[in-house]
């Protein structure tokens, strides 16, 4: 870590934010960096210092909570400024569901945060735009359909692998383990069966490697120095974060392309194994039918396939470890006592000792419930990734120029008090109807919503459900010993995502 890090880590955000002041003074008096509003038509907010813009008034290392206070106030569109770059605020499901889904070629374009722009050179799926992302996420879902996203042959896959993580816990014997390393590995199979159509051993070292840079590159992205780079490049470009970060980056690039080689060098053409199988394939026939300036190239490959795995293994599976959490740390919280019980108990009447199967979800209304109120409390994409305007936009009379940065901020959607009964609280009742089956419920929106909604939100759903119904069949968890329920600590870490802090928890077979 650099001098410029531990002077970041070590100040408050006010106290940087100040030290910038007077760092950059000269540039402060002299900044026309902020365009004058259009009384009455361009959304309101707060007003900007020059340079800084509203970053006094955010709490960098929680920005919804601080977003979520604006909106109050300004209500549900509204703008701030990260430092000199203007951004429009979502707030509320009704806002979020016009935008995203009634206007959403509008509010479609991807306005990538610079150390991505940096890294991906425009290339994948999640942080491009135009032809190129059109024609990469058209191919990654056909493909990923035709490998069996959503299908008994991706169902199969999933519970193999809940099996074999099943028989990683238990040679715990009942003892404390930090449930990071083994649900990261279990769900990353997944994703490496569909890609590559292989799987690793948990302990395999090259593997474990792999796993290890994606994380670490995870968490850097909530540090806030790479916050302050993504929003003043030209005076924090060398900070060490933001070389650490490109240097794991790098190496991550020659794992996956050591693997990618070596499924080049055994490719038969008449068996695709996986999503890199079908790539090459077709790159192959673009080449021999003379198309030589296609989007089927090595660094869309490349893109893609790390797009795949950081938004496909991060997600789920700290999702998976806050459901283990709350379940965890529920028991003895109000009337939540039977939470835990009544799943289990659900699973042993509907299921038996049998092995879980995805059609028995519409039998399994509480555990259904449970799960989404999960995913609905833990909230790990709080902000959506950024959006930004296709087109001039007029938006609940507010205009909205081309190019501007969106937030849509799904935590105001999760959380909203106009669509949940008891937005703040554990709740499964939220999704179970009074005769207690299972509803959905519009204001559900974990995965975001329209053109750059997760392009692997049924694939989520599937392992969630088959992981979590398999993990509770099995074992039934508690606290560490010496930690009670009350002591469970549900404050997330800001990275890319929310995730859990680091804990331990026992796993006690039930059957």
């Amino acid at each position: 870590m650099g001098i410029l890090d531990i002077f970041l880590q070590a100040w408050s955000t006010s106290s940087l934010l100040m030290a910038l002041v007077v760092l950059m003074c000269f540039y402060i008096l002299f900044s026309s960096s902020f365009s004058s509003q259009d009384e009455g038509k361009e959304p309101p907010g707060p007003k900007p210092l020059p340079f800084l813009g509203n970053l006094l008034q955010l709490d960098l290392r929680r920005p919804y909570h601080s977003l979520m206070e604006l909106s109050r106030k300004y209500g549900s569109v509204f703008t701030i400024y990260m430092g000199p770059n203007k951004v429009v605020v979502l707030a509320g499901y009704k806002t979020v569901k016009e935008a995203l889904l009634n206007r959403a070629e509008e509010f479609g374009d991807r306005d990538p945060f610079l150390i991505f722009q940096e890294y991906n050179q425009g290339h994948g799926i999640t942080w491009a735009n135009g032809e190129s992302w059109k024609e990469m996420r058209r191919f990654t879902l056909t493909n990923l359909r035709d490998f069996g996203m959503g299908k008994k042959a991706c169902e199969d896959k999933i519970i193999e692998e809940c099996n074999q993580l099943i028989g990683v816990l238990k040679q715990f014997k009942g003892e404390a383990f930090d449930t990071t390393t083994p649900i990261f590995c279990a769900v990353c199979n997944i994703i490496c069966s569909m890609v590559y159509g292989i799987r690793f051993e948990y302990d395999d070292p090259e593997f474990r490697s792999l796993l290890e840079d994606m994380s670490r590159r995870g968490r850097l992205l909530g540090t806030i120095s790479i916050q302050v780079y993504n929003m003043f490049p030209r005076f924090f470009k060398w900070i060490g974060n933001r070389k650490l970060f490109f240097r794991l980056g790098v190496a991550s690039r020659k794992q996956n392309l050591k693997i990618i080689r070596h499924l080049k060098e055994t490719h038969i053409p008449q068996m695709c194994r996986g999503f890199v199988d079908a790539f090459l394939l077709r790159k192959q026939h673009l080449e021999t039918s003379g198309i030589t300036n296609s989007h089927f190239h090595d660094d869309n490959l490349m893109a893609t396939v790390l797009n795949l795995f950081a938004a496909g293994t991060d997600t789920t599976s700290n999702t998976l470890r806050w459901a283990l959490l709350l379940v965890t740390k529920y028991p003895e919280i109000q009337e939540a006592l039977h939470y835990l019980d009544q799943v289990q108990e659900e699973l042993s009447r509907v299921i038996g000792p049998r092995q879980v199967q995805i059609q028995d979800r519409k039998n399994l209304h509480f555990v259904n419930a449970v799960l989404h109120e999960i995913q609905r409390l833990a909230n790990i994409a709080p902000i959506s990734l950024p959006r930004k305007t296709s087109q001039d936009v007029t938006f609940q009379g507010h205009f909205i120029k081309k190019g501007t940065t969106v937030f849509p901020l799904l935590t105001s959607v999760l959380y909203d008090e106009s669509e949940w009964e008891n937005p703040h609280s554990f709740y499964p009742a939220h999704f179970l109807d009074k005769d207690g089956r299972f509803v959905k419920r519009d204001a559900f929106m974990p995965f975001s919503a329209g053109l750059r909604a997760c392009p692997g939100e049924s694939l989520a759903k599937m392992e969630l459900f088959l992981f979590f119904t398999s993990l509770l069949q099995y074992f039934r968890f508690t606290p560490a010993p010496g930690v009670s329920e009350d002591l469970l600590d549900l404050t997330p870490c800001l990275h890319l995502t929310l995730d859990p802090v680091p804990h331990k928890l026992c796993a006690a077979p039930r059957i």
